[in-house]
Formats: structure tokens, C-alpha cells, sequence
């Protein structure tokens, strides 16, 4: 925050206005005279010389006290009570100049408390009205933007409080949905209701709008922006209440709303026993640790309490950084544990597609839960490269869950996608496979330790987490619609009825590892997502809580722009969660486990052994025929009814989309059925 001043030196300032005390305190030692029906000058010249003195001594006694460091501009209650602190010493100070006098007693009773009162008035009151002067000549000088405050709680007012102080908003009004407050006046600004927003934004010129409801729910939070998403105005909020409360950032540090306020979703607490199961104090692996996913599984699983935890990736200054941010938080939780912690951190370096070095890495630390994550993900770029795609996707996690298998390792979570339910790209159909293969690698180890019958050697327990597009990852539309907003425009869509299940990351990774922690083997656990999201509509509520409007046949004179760029290779109109109709609840009201046919390691080997060969020879098609064969429903190649949509053809868009939508609504009513159970 910028400190205004005026340009003279403070020395020279401070002269001054112990000048003016000086003179304000004369004026109200004669005043007091004049008020208990004395004459001051009239008083013998000894009583004067003391009452003289009295006053020098109270001015050092201020500038003692520190009345003079206080800059005008910024007083408030402590300058206010240091003004009274000072104005009462110089009460004692004229108390103790008379006893020395020859002045009567009676009009020493009299005069005192008058003084005192005159004193703190025009002290008090000239600074305050210099302060008005000042703020007025400041914002003559430097207008400020109206804003409108939502919100008239204990941060309303502390951001009220700061934004008075600085020189780029200009608060002209609260707005607060309940009723204690409505036409009181807090510090100048008035407390309205919500109806009277539009009239609010039209009389002041307002352009944005602050919420400072950082306790909200979610949910109450998407109600509020539904109400605000109409007007002409910029919605911006106030820092998380956690935040502000750590002390990570202060109230005053407005930023644009987050995109899980436009979801309205919020987080079940996690059940603490679900998330130490696989965590606390043992030796823990997350490949792909670099990625938004994996990193954030790292700082939840630091978090929990592991004894080891093992950082893999390949990208070096992703790892780099990631291993620098977990170890300033480890240090952190040393400082506040008087205990201490015994936890270890290690980065490794290096691909899930080499054999030996995934095996060195469960060896030398001794790995008792994996987390894999590494994978290809973006659909475009594993369509075009698709050999790498099926080395990594499929290769990569064969490689290390037999390496968890030869070491021992007792739990197994493998991140997959809704994009592996019916593919029609080559993304989805390697995440499909990949969980066919580890559901047999945990079918077969099951029936390989019960055949040995050694209960010291339990199989290690594979576990599938389905879920879809994370908010915040790399990829993500919400930060690309965000900069092209920002940019005038157009955002890009790629289909009017293009939906998506949406998640947070931090609620992703909650959810994986308590269903982690459900395993029993070869479990496919899907994550409740809620209702998809259409794509165009949460473009067009971004555009609207920015302050612009859409243009659009309707709206020719709107300010940003939605232009279609038909659907990519191998992208669906709508993902689903479940292959089949079969899914069960769990301990987790947001996890569900899904029954799916499977192939057994029998079938599957000969087909690994294929793509084993073609990814050898680069033989795209021999890698096309195996998936086929494998996953059901693979769909690689846009069909006429999907090149129809592609093209822009919304009719029949949405009557295939419909019917590939269904499993999705299935999913989303079973979560909904069995939530209403529970209450």
C-alpha cells in the first residue's frame, strides 16, 4: 500500500505541529479561564510563569510519548486514545503548576476539567479534520474506482477498513443478504440488500463488485454469483478465511473468483482413518509426482504422516521444483511439531518405462503403498503419437506394478480417467487397458498366494480411481478461457453441447486415497463428479462475472466473443463414468465401487505380447487391432454421426450424446439416491 505524504521533511512537520499544540493548548487554557468566569490574563505573573512552564513540559512530555510519530492520515482508535493519554498529562502537569502557584484552589477545581475537555477537542478534532482534508485532496487528485462490497461481516469491514486507506478502490456501498444490518451505515457506507444491486451499479458507475463472504459454503457462494452473474460489473473476492487466518495473505488482496465457486461443490471431510491406511508411517511412491495430480497427492500424503516419501518423475525442473516446495513445508512442520518428524523425502529421476530403474527405486527405499500417476494424458497429442502413448500408458504401469509385485509392495492405486469408459480416442483406450491389466495382475496374484497358501506373503492390492477433468491442471479450459478473456477474446469452444465432469484438484486427491485405502483387489472405484457441465455455459458465466457481456447472433454488441472450433480427434461430445450398470457403495459417500467385466492374465498376455511387437516396428494399425480386441467399445475413428457434430449439427448431436450420456446419468443418479439414503 502506498503511503501518502505531504513533501516536506518530518523534522519540519513535526515542529509544526507541535507549534499548533502549542498553540491549541493556550487557547484552551484561556477558554477554561473564560468558562469558569476567571480571566486568565489577569492571574498573577507567577501563576503565569508556571502555567507557562506546565505547557513546555506537556509538549516534551508529547513528543516523549510519541504523539508526533503518528502520521494524520493514517490515525484511528490508538492515536485517538494516545491523543486523551497526552492531553490527560498535560491536566497533571498544570495540576502540579498550580499546587506550586499561589492560585485558589477553587478555581484550580474549576478550570482543570474544562481544560481537559477543550484540549482533547481541538487536538482531536483538528487532526481529524486534517485527516478529511488530506483524503479529500487525495482523491481529487487520484479518483478511485467505485466498487460495491458483498458481504458486511468482520471482513467486510476489515476490507472497508483497508480499502479507505489505499488509492485504488473507492467503497460506495455493502450489500449483505441478511437483515440485522439492512440501512444502518458502517463507516460511511451504507448496508443495502441484495434487489437493490442493479440500482446500486447504475447510480455509483460501478464496475466491480467484491465478495467478502470468505465463510460462505460453496454452494452459497455459486447462489450468490447467479444473482450477480447479469450485471455489467467485475466480480472479484477476498483470500479463502484459512488463508487469511494463517496468515498467508491479508484481506486486502483481491483477486478473480474461483472456478469451484461457479460448481458450487464442497468437499465431504475426509474420514482421517481412510486417509492414513496406506500413508502414515510407511514408505510411500507417487510416479508422475510432478504433475498438478501428483504433486498435490505429495502434499496431502507429506501431510498425513508417511515415514518415506518417494518423488518419480522424468521432468527434471517440475521435480526440482516440487522437491524444494515439499522440503520448506517439511522444515515448517518440524518447527511447529515439538515432537518432531521422522519423515524422509527423496526425488527420483527417471521414466516408469525403464524395468530397472523403477525396480532399483522400490528396492532401495522399500516402497509400501504406490500412487501411480505418470501418464499421458492430453487426448490430441496420444492421438498423434500413439506408439509413445501405449509405451507409457500401458508399458510404464505393467512395468511398475510388477516391480510392486517382485517387492512386496501392499498397495497399489492407479489413477485412470472417464475418458477409459466406450474410447474414442487412443488415451482413453491405453487408461482402459492399463486397469484390465491390473485387475488381472490382482486376480492372479490372489490365486497365486492362496494356491501357495502362505498368509506371511499377502498379494499386493490393486486398485483403479476413475474420475474426470480436474480444475487447475495442465490442459485445463478454465485457465485458457481466463487468459482469453482477458485478451478480448474470442474463447474457444469446442462444441455447443460439449459437457464435462469437473473436480477440484485438492478434492481429487482426497478422494483417491481414501478409496485406496477401500481396496481389496482389483477394485475400480469411481468418484462422484456431480452433474456434467456444459463447456459454453461455463465459458459464458466467466465472460459475464468478468464484466463483459457475450457477443453472439443475439448480442451483436456484446464485448467477447464465442467461436466453435469443432470437436478434436478422438474428443467426445459427453464421458461417462461406468462401463456397465453394476456399482456399489462404499464406507465414502463420494466413492463407489464399479463391477466390470474383465479379461483374465491368460487372454491379456498374448495382446501385451502383440503391442509389445508393434510398438517395437512402430506398427500404428497392429496397435489399433489389439485395442480393439481388448477394450469394449473402442471407438478410434469418428463415425458420419459424429463428423455431423464435428461440423456443428446440434439436432443430432444431442440425441447421440443422450445415448452416450446415459451410463454418466446413471452414475450421478445411483450417487444422488444413495446420498438421500444416508440422510
Amino acid at each position: 500500500m502506498q503511503v501518502y505524504s505531504i513533501p516536506i521533511s518530518r523534522p519540519l512537520k513535526r515542529a509544526i505541529t507541535g507549534c499548533w499544540d502549542a498553540v491549541l493548548l493556550g487557547a484552551s487554557l484561556v477558554f477554561a479561564y473564560g468558562l469558569s468566569g476567571a480571566a486568565f490574563f489577569q492571574q498573577e505573573q507567577k501563576t503565569l510563569i508556571f502555567l507557562s512552564v506546565a505547557l513546555i513540559l506537556s509538549l516534551l512530555a508529547f513528543i516523549r510519548v510519541g504523539l508526533y510519530r503518528v502520521l494524520v492520515l493514517y490515525m484511528g482508535l490508538q492515536s485517538s486514545l494516545l491523543i486523551a493519554q497526552c492531553v490527560t498529562i498535560a491536566t497533571f502537569i498544570l495540576a502540579v503548576a498550580y499546587s506550586l502557584s499561589s492560585a485558589q484552589g477553587e478555581a484550580r477545581l474549576a478550570i482543570l476539567p474544562i481544560f481537559w475537555m477543550l484540549a482533547l477537542l481541538l487536538m482531536g478534532g483538528s487532526r481529524l479534520l486534517g485527516k478529511l482534508l488530506i483524503i479529500s485532496l487525495i482523491q481529487n487528485f487520484r479518483p478511485k474506482e467505485p466498487v460495491i462490497i458483498y458481504g458486511a461481516g468482520s471482513s467486510g469491514m476489515q476490507l472497508l477498513a483497508a480499502l479507505q486507506s489505499g488509492d485504488q478502490y473507492l467503497p460506495v456501498a455493502f450489500v449483505d443478504d441478511g437483515h440485522k444490518l439492512l440501512g444502518s451505515t458502517v463507516h460511511g457506507v451504507r448496508v443495502y440488500g441484495p434487489n437493490s444491486l442493479y440500482e446500486l451499479v447504475e447510480a455509483f458507475s460501478v464496475r466491480q463488485i467484491l465478495l467478502a463472504i470468505p465463510s460462505a459454503t460453496h454452494a452459497e457462494r455459486k447462489e450468490i454469483l447467479n444473482k450477480l452473474e447479469h450485471l455489467p460489473v467485475h466480480v472479484k473476492t477476498v483470500p479463502d478465511l484459512f488463508d487469511m487466518v494463517s496468515g498467508k495473505v491479508g484481506v486486502d488482496e483481491i483477486r478473480d473468483i474461483d472456478i469451484e465457486d461457479l460448481l458450487g461443490r464442497d468437499i465431504v471431510p475426509p474420514d482421517p482413518e481412510l486417509l492414513g491406511a496406506c500413508i502414515k508411517s510407511r514408505s510411500v511412491l507417487v510416479t508422475g509426482a510432478a504433475g498438478s495430480i501428483g504433486s498435490e497427492l505429495c502434499r496431502q500424503i507429506l501431510a498425513i504422516g508417511p515415514s518415506r516419501l518417494v518423488l518419480l518423475d522424468s521432468f527434471e525442473y517440475g521435480l526440482y521444483e516440487l522437491e524444494q516446495e515439499l522440503l520448506t513445508k517439511l522444515e515448517l512442520m518440524r518447527l511447529e511439531s515439538s515432537a518432531g518428524n521422522s519423515v524422509t523425502l527423496h526425488a527420483a529421476l527417471g521414466s516408469v518405462g525403464s524395468e530397472s530403474f523403477v525396480r532399483d527405486v522400490m528396492q532401495r527405499y522399500k516402497i509400501e503403498t504406490v500412487y501411480h500417476v505418470a501418464a499421458y494424458k492430453q487426448v490430441p497429442m496420444v492421438e498423434n503419437n500413439i506408439v509413445e502413448g501405449v509405451r507409457n500408458n500401458i508399458f510404464g504401469t505393467l512395468a511398475t506394478a510388477q516391480a510392486a509385485q517382485e517387492n512386496g509392495v501392499k498397495d497399489f492405486v492407479f489413477i485412470s480417467t472417464d475418458k477409459a469408459v466406450r474410447p474414442t480416442n487412443y488415451m482413453g483406450a491405453t487408461k482402459r487397458f492399463t486397469e484390465q491389466v491390473l485387475q488381472a495382475l490382482a486376480q492372479r496374484g490372489i490365486e497365486t498366494a492362496a494356491g501357495v497358501g502362505d498368509s506371511d506373503k499377502a498379494p499386493t492390492l490393486f486398485s483403479m480411481v476413475r474420475f474426470g477433468n480436474v480444475l487447475g491442471s495442465s490442459g485445463s479450459v478454465v485457465p485458457l478461457f481466463r487468459r482469453q478473456i482477458s485478451m478480448g477474446g474470442p474463447v474457444t469452444v469446442t462444441h455447443p453441447e460439449v459437457t464435462r465432469y469437473f473436480m477440484t484438484v485438492q478434492e481429487a486427491a482426497q478422494l483417491v486415497i481414501q478409496a485406496g485405502s477401500m481396496a481389496t483387489g482389483g477394485d475400480v472405484f469411481v468418484l462422484d463428479m456431480h452433474d456434467p457441465i456444459r463447456i459454453v455455459d461455463l465459458a459464458k458465466k466467466m465472460v459475464h462475472l468478468m464484466g463483459y457481456d457475450v457477443r453472439d447472433e443475439n448480442s451483436y454488441r456484446g464485448d467477447i466473443a464465442i467461436e466453435y472450433t469443432g470437436l478434436r480427434p478422438g474428443e467426445k461430445l459427453y464421458e461417462e463414468l461406468l462401463i456397465g450398470e453394476s456399482v456399489t457403495g462404499t464406507d465414502h459417500p463420494k466413492i463407489m465401487r464399479a463391477e466390470e467385466e474383465t479379461l483374465s492374465w491368460q487372454e491379456l498376455k498374448p495382446l501385451i505380447d502383440r503391442l509389445a511387437q508393434a510398438c517395437e516396428s512402430a506398427d500404428s494399425e497392429e496397435i489399433r487391432q489389439v485395442l480393439l480386441s481388448a477394450v469394449a467399445g473402442f471407438k478410434p475413428e469418428l463415425d458420419s454421426e459424429v463428423q455431423g457434430r464435428k461440423q456443428g449439427s446440434p439436432e443430432k448431436s444431442l440425441e447421440a450424446a443422450l445415448e452416450e450420456g446415459a451410463t454418466g446419468a446413471k452414475v450421478t443418479a445411483l450417487f444422488g439416491a444413495r446420498a438421500g439414503k444416508k440422510k
